[in-house]
Order: structure tokens, then C-alpha cells, then sequence
């Protein structure tokens, strides 16, 4: 797993490649920490290199939801599989996060 922070024109995207399973969970929580110290800056989680996400994974997507609304940031989610697509519908978590194309 392997995950970055790119910033461009206002918005942080935070780039996600291979398995976010629970193995990986603490390791990538850990390089997403900068996200949690943005004030009013948009967040778009780049899931396009994304393969799996487990329940681990998408609490840290919901911690850093929680953490960013209330300073006014928008997060939203783009380049998500049919398969990520499915799991953030089952979820729930659909409703939660703007899907960006």
C-alpha cells in the first residue's frame, strides 16, 4: 500500500495505490496525518490506483471526514472501481463522500 499527498490550486488529493486492508491501515493513517491539519482546504481521496478497502480503510476515510467538516473542507472521492464502488454502497459510505469523475 502505498499512499501520498499532493496539493494544486487549493485542493489536497490524497493518492491511494494497492490493498488499504487492515495490515496496511496504521502505516497509511500515518501518511494521511497532514489531512487532519488542513483548515478549510479541500480533500479528494484518488482511489483510481486503489484495488481493496477494508473496514479499516474506510475509517480512516471517515476520520478524516469527520475532522474536516467541521473546518469547512469538502471531501470528496474520485476514480473509484466498480468494486470500491460497490463496497461504498453497501456501506453506506456513498452518502457520506461527493464522487468526483
Amino acid at each position: 500500500m502505498n499512499a501520498s499527498i499532493q496539493q494544486q490550486d487549493g485542493t489536497v488529493t490524497a493518492i491511494l495505490e494497492g490493498r488499504l486492508d487492515t495490515a496496511a491501515a496504521p502505516e497509511t493513517e500515518k501518511e494521511l496525518q497532514p489531512l487532519y491539519d488542513l483548515n478549510g482546504q479541500n480533500i479528494v481521496f484518488d482511489c483510481s490506483k486503489l484495488e481493496y478497502i477494508s473496514s479499516s480503510g474506510l475509517r480512516i476515510f471517515l476520520g478524516v471526514l469527520k475532522n474536516a467538516k467541521p473546518k469547512g473542507s469538502r471531501v470528496s472521492i474520485t476514480g473509484l472501481t466498480p468494486d470500491l464502488k460497490n463496497i461504498f454502497a453497501m456501506t453506506g459510505f456513498n452518502h457520506l463522500f461527493d464522487e468526483v469523475e
